[in-house]
């Protein structure tokens, strides 16, 4: 019984896992690895200024509007109030703007009006001037209270000037502003994600040009196909990110210990937390590997360090554009600039993890996850493609031409030497 003969090269994703486990352990044992992990706290030092004076100016806009459902009479007199009482107070008290003139007596849904209004009104007074009523949401009526009560008070032009009892009818939250705190999570983790991709894919640039010019790559396309050699990289390249992303997030976790609730909290994502960090790490991981093909494939046909350099402008010139098509997008729901986002691939994890915090449906991330691995898987055999042809010259059927080509010249020196 004769023993089955294995073949001497490994397969594409054996091949594969060996150069991963070769490049993360020299790149995460390395003294540059240090300093990687060091770069980002000059972005974060920033991050937190900018944030800083981001919140300042936020602090010192004027207040959101309040909108009036009183009777004709009553809402031209709050109005009149809001005048004569705001050339002392302009900076503090709300801009009033007339809903509806609600006969007295009538009925009016101010609850539906603040749904409606798609986060232009913060809160709807209605009732009489003796009686006001604001509906609007918790955190929000409160506040406004003694404000309501003062332009009544001063509508109702009495003598003295009794503060009447103003009620309040919380709402659970109105369709707006749910909609704008989603909005909210959802840009922030789009710039989150974009700046991760561009920090950490850089470094895929110049992962090749260092192996080609000591002729490791050729020793390394000799023994196992180029494809393995590419996915092999790009995993490593991926594990050594995921390796800063958790130092980072366990730093970034301390600080948010030591802040407590001096920080600002997001509002909680339509598919819930768990499931929008899972589809984070996934975004991030097929964002990476996205853009982590093409510079690896720039950087496989780069000679030198300086071409690296002058061809990482463009591509980062082009990431940006991406991005801002993204954000672009998540302003436009259900639009043909959504849908190009979406399906074009180095947009789609972008418009996807914002899709998340906006939308509970899970079955366009299923499509959408389908449809990036088969592009990463694409443009990996692309580069792989280039890099036989251009710069190793061994594309199928080349080793024949050049034989055929060099095997003529020698012909043809031969009869010029016998002539």
């Amino acid at each position: 019984m004769s023993t089955p003969r294995r073949r001497g090269r490994l397969s594409t994703l054996a091949a594969a896992l060996v150069i991963a486990r070769r490049d993360f352990a020299a790149i995460l044992f390395s003294r540059s690895f240090i300093f990687f992990l060091l770069g980002p706290l000059f972005p974060v030092v920033v991050g937190v200024m900018a944030g800083g004076v981001g919140k300042a100016v936020q602090d010192s806009a004027a207040p959101a509007s309040i909108g009036l459902a009183m009777s004709a009479e009553d809402n031209a007199r709050m109005l009149s109030a809001r005048r004569h009482l705001g050339e002392s107070m302009d900076r503090s008290l709300p801009g009033l703007v007339v809903v509806r003139d609600v006969p007295r007596g009538s009925a009016f849904d101010a609850e539906r009006a603040l749904n409606e209004s798609k986060g232009a009104l913060g809160a709807i007074v209605g009732g009489r001037l003796d009686a006001p009523e604001i509906v609007g949401p918790q955190e929000r009526i409160g506040r406004w209270q003694g404000m309501v009560a003062l332009l009544a008070s001063e509508a109702a032009a009495s003598a003295p000037r009794a503060m009447p009892d103003v009620s309040l009818r919380p709402v659970a939250a109105s369709a707006a502003p749910d909609r704008h705190g989603l909005m909210v999570t959802a840009q922030a983790s789009q710039t989150i994600l974009f700046l991760l991709t561009m920090l950490l894919a850089g470094m895929v640039l110049s992962n090749l040009v260092e192996e080609k010019g000591n002729k490791i790559i050729e020793i390394l396309a000799a023994a196992i196909p180029m494809d393995a050699v590419f996915l092999g990289k790009l995993f490593a390249m991926l594990a050594v990110s995921f390796v800063g992303i958790a130092v980072w997030a366990g730093t970034a976790g301390g600080f948010v210990l030591l802040a407590g609730h001096a920080l600002p909290n997001l509002p909680v994502p339509a598919v819930g937390w768990p499931m929008f960090f899972a589809l984070g790490i996934v975004y991030f991981a097929a964002a990476y590997l996205l853009l982590g093909s093409v510079f690896l494939a720039i950087g496989s046909m780069a000679s030198t360090v300086r071409e690296v350099q002058t061809l990482s402008m463009p591509v980062t010139m082009m990431q940006l554009m991406v991005f801002f098509l993204a954000s672009y997008a998540m302003t436009s729901p259900s639009s043909a600039v959504e849908t190009f986002a979406l399906i074009f691939p180095f947009s789609s994890p972008f418009a996807m993890l914002a899709r998340a915090a906006q939308y509970p449906a899970l079955w366009p991330h299923v499509l959408a996850l389908v449809w990036q691995v088969l592009c990463v898987t694409l443009f990996i055999r692309v580069g792989a493609y280039l890099f036989r042809t251009r710069v190793m010259k061994s594309a199928p059927g080349g080793v024949r031409k050049r034989g055929l080509r060099g095997l003529f010249r020698k012909a043809g020196a031969a009869a010029a030497a016998g002539r």
